[in-house]
């Protein structure tokens, strides 16, 4: 792992933070649980990455290109499928009208700073980090 400051890995473990709360503000202030349904999709992004790409550096070099490369292309497909889910999911609760305005706000805003987190973990963890001292 390339990230060796402190207080990178403070600020993104900040910024994760203030996802999850404002994921749990948008539940609790308006006093509606369906949002929560967001929070299982978190679960589910990652999944199809994990079972298709994972071992794809290691069976590309051995089966050749085209198969493995089948099978990331799936795997990235289907965490992007999903990542839709996470802001499709409110947006219909909203059309829906199960929750409010301010909910789907506040869904939404956890979904942008907790992508963004990992979009800048993932980012920040594959420099060297050096950079940072």
């Amino acid at each position: 792992m390339a990230i060796q400051d402190i207080r990178v890995l403070g600020a993104l473990a900040l910024a994760f933070s203030v996802g999850v709360l404002l994921q749990i503000l948008g539940c609790v202030l308006w006093h509606n649980w369906w949002p929560m349904l967001t929070a299982f999709m978190y679960v589910l992004v990652p999944m199809p990455h994990l079972f298709f790409a994972a071992g794809a550096s290691s069976s590309s070099a051995i089966y050749g290109s085209n198969l493995a490369s089948g099978w990331v292309d799936a795997g990235k497909f289907l965490t992007g499928f999903s990542a839709v889910g996470s802001v499709a999911i409110p947006a219909i609760l909203f059309h829906a009208q199960k929750i409010t305005a301010g909910a789907l706000g506040m869904e939404l805003a956890a979904v942008a700073i907790l992508g963004g987190t990992v979009f800048a973990f993932d980012y920040l963890s594959s420099h060297d980090g050096s950079y940072y001292y």
